[in-house]
């Protein structure tokens, strides 16, 4: 009987630990910005610290989304889709003079 509930027991604990790797897993940003932050790193090698000037809207019917991102080597791009792309027409910031 205690091994049973000592069994018991222990599997919940397992069930525990895996769902809240789960949470942990998940990002709290809308799923565009992490389809963004994916394709950075795949195409730009960039590792986004943050985003800047996300928007999201509707043009012609069609779902934008725009957004900065600032890479963790200083790096910036400006990231830009309408829907029904699935991925994103990127560009790296140059050096701006006023």
């Amino acid at each position: 009987m205690i091994a049973k509930a000592l069994s018991h027991a222990s599997l919940v604990s397992a069930c525990l630990v895996g769902l809240a790797s789960q949470a942990l897993a998940q990002s709290s940003d809308p799923a565009w910005l992490d389809a963004l932050s994916a394709q950075l790193a795949s195409e730009k090698q960039c590792a986004v610290e943050y985003y800047l000037n996300m928007r999201e809207g509707e043009l012609a019917g069609r779902l934008t989304f725009e957004a900065r991102a600032q890479c963790a080597d200083g790096r910036q791009f400006d990231a830009s889709r309408t829907e029904p792309d699935r991925t994103f027409a990127i560009s790296e910031c140059g050096v701006q003079v006023c």
